[in-house]
């Protein structure tokens, strides 16, 4: 994966960010945010679901294509909840050297 790539989570970040101050009438992104937190919870739940349904179909384009989808809602949902991707990132820096079966049964005993 490239620098590039990574790169692209945040210009979306970016982009989200640069939303904010427009109208509800020119923007979706505004319409989300305005909608709530849990509004825009349901919608990274409908995103998700759009990608198992993807899935079955085994379409990797349509994958790819529901997938961008879900990233967009759920940097929206971060936004609504005041998450930066790199809260996100710190938090993914911490678990590298973590196994998830062992970070799994260490969530299980507390």
């Amino acid at each position: 994966m490239s620098k590039e790539n990574l790169s692209n989570i945040d210009k979306l970040w970016e982009r989200i960010q640069s939303r904010k101050g427009s109208s509800s009438s020119e923007s979706y992104t505004v319409q989300l945010l305005e909608s709530g937190e849990k509004f825009c919870a349901d919608k990274v739940l409908e995103e998700a679901q759009e990608v198992r349904e993807a899935v079955k179909g085994k379409s990797k384009e349509d994958v790819a294509y529901e997938s961008a989808d879900l990233l967009y809602h759920l940097l929206v949902l971060w936004e609504a909840l005041g998450i930066s991707p790199n809260d996100v990132y710190d938090e993914l820096k911490k678990r590298e050297s973590t196994s998830g079966i062992k970070e799994k049964q260490g969530r299980s005993n507390s």
